[in-house]
């Protein structure tokens, strides 16, 4: 089947054909190291983790992932002078905060990773682009402010399909020098009240790139002047990516070919923000629900659907990572691996779903459908059969980055945890022998005592034709299944 992802410019569905045969280039953009990471925050990497993925495993493509930091900005400026302390400083810290967060979620590594400080010069060439073409101009007043020149391009407002008499005015910069209110800044001339080491030397004077210039630069240093894809949150859609293809077009760069951009996580209705006061930062919740059932809530999802984060969610996804994770445990036993061949052939339901703009819905359809069928093997004695769906369970949920067996999450088949996780299953094994017998003397005192024992301690049964299984209930540890 052909891949079909929807640009959100076009709001419709496309055949995804990459820019070079077998290569494809994608930026999205990451994070403001203003504070620390929310599960709101690290939707778009969880949603652009899986559609990475699946070009690579379901397509075969070879994508080079340019992830980028935005390591200064305003916010960034007046909380490191609330708390006395440098911006560069707070930034990083936040910046190793963020990273850690999406390991934890087992996020893949971007090919790139760029600052956006790191590359001033960059920026610095494509404004003059600009200037020299007629799209942007410095503020006449001295001040160092560089603008983009709105109405010099007619096609502003193609990204959100809004009209430029509609907008309302910019409100990234000083506007003493605009020509145009809704002109939108390039380049901020240094304050007096803004630390030297948050400024650099242009042409036109001291001072910080704009928001928008940084990404427009980052994605034409790694990427080239087209790409494939650019991505990000939906509240990105303007002003920014608005303006990042307006000043990288008018700079006679094409830029991207496909816009995406996945839907918010809210709290009763709305977007989760600090400025909210709703926030549940990653190292947080993880406390709350293991980072394998963060990551299974966050990819669960159709990445332009909103998520509502409610009391029960994580359980919920706690739940079907244990289902998945106890039928491979029963399948596989202790000496199978935990990470596909690659050569598994994906089942087609599973295929299909995935290549309808990443039908994730339909891809867990397919992979808890294969658990039932699976686990049905075992209970007949088709312990084989059992195996290769496994297999299959296996390369589905690395795609969807899920696989309960991958070492990211220390909960393989393999050392440290599974050498805990046998030795637990031979204690419980005991017991349930022991139920076993008293069930059969019909000494439902006992087996019940049995039963409550093992359920107070995080166990759960569940009694089958084929025998007791028994499995983890409790959020932080890794589950398995026995006969």
């Amino acid at each position: 089947m052909t891949l079909r992802l929807f640009d959100s410019v076009s709001r419709e569905p496309r055949d995804f054909v990459p820019l070079q045969p077998g290569r494809v280039g994608m930026y999205i953009c990451g994070l403001t190291t203003q504070a620390p990471p929310h599960i709101g925050h690290v939707r778009f990497a969880v949603a652009f983790d899986v559609l990475r993925r699946w070009l690579t495993r379901g397509h075969g493509y070879d994508v080079t992932l340019i992830r980028n930091v935005t390591d200064l900005d305003d916010k960034i400026l007046r909380k490191a002078a609330e708390s006395g302390e440098d911006w560069f400083a707070l930034s990083y810290r936040n910046e190793v905060l963020t990273a850690e967060a999406l390991r934890m979620l087992g996020v893949l590594p971007p090919t790139y990773e760029p600052r956006a400080m790191g590359h001033i010069p960059e920026m610095v060439e494509l404004m003059q682009l600009l200037i020299d073409r007629g799209h942007a101009y410095a503020a006449e007043d001295g001040s160092g402010d560089v603008y983009f020149d709105v109405r010099s391009w007619p096609a502003y407002g193609e990204v959100t399909h809004q009209k430029l008499d509609d907008m309302e005015a910019a409100q990234d910069a000083d506007p003493r020098g605009k020509r145009d209110p809704r002109d939108f800044a390039l380049w901020k001339g240094r304050k007096d009240d803004e630390p030297e080491s948050a400024s650099w030397p242009t042409p036109w004077g001291r001072g910080r790139p704009g928001w928008h210039l940084e990404c427009s630069a980052m994605a034409r240093k790694y990427l080239g002047d087209a790409f494939d894809i650019h991505g990000g949150g939906v509240d990105l859609r303007f002003p920014h990516h608005e303006n990042e293809q307006a000043q990288s077009r008018a700079a006679g760069l094409p830029f991207t070919n496909l816009w995406m951009h996945n839907a918010w996580v809210t709290i009763s209705g709305e977007k989760m923000s600090k400025s909210l006061g709703n926030s549940l930062l990653v190292h947080e919740i993880v406390k709350q629900a293991r980072p394998l059932a963060v990551r299974y809530y966050l990819t669960a999802a159709h990445y332009r659907s909103t998520i509502e984060f409610h009391e029960g969610s994580l359980a919920e996804a706690e739940a079907a990572v244990d289902r998945i994770e106890g039928f491979l445990r029963r399948a596989l036993g202790a000496d199978d691996a935990g990470m596909p061949s690659g050569d598994e052939e994906l089942p087609a339901d599973f295929v299909a779903a995935m290549d309808d703009d990443l039908g994730v819905s339909g891809a867990l359809r397919a992979v808890h459908e294969t658990v039932t069928r699976g686990n049905t093997a075992l209970d007949e004695g088709e312990p084989e059969e059992a195996r290769s769906l496994a297999r299959l369970v296996i390369a589905m949920t690395d795609v969807l980055g899920v696989n309960p067996l991958d070492p990211v999450w220390s909960g393989g088949l393999a050392g440290g945890a599974d050498d805990a996780m046998a030795a637990l299953d031979v204690l419980v094994q005991a017991r349930l022998a022991a139920r076993a017998t008293a069930r059969s003397a019909r000494d439902w005192a006992t087996s019940d005592a049995i039963r409550d024992e093992l359920v107070a301690a995080g166990v759960a049964i569940e009694d089958t034709p084929a025998g007791a299984r028994w499995s983890l209930t409790r959020s932080s540890s890794t589950a398995g299944q026995g006969e």
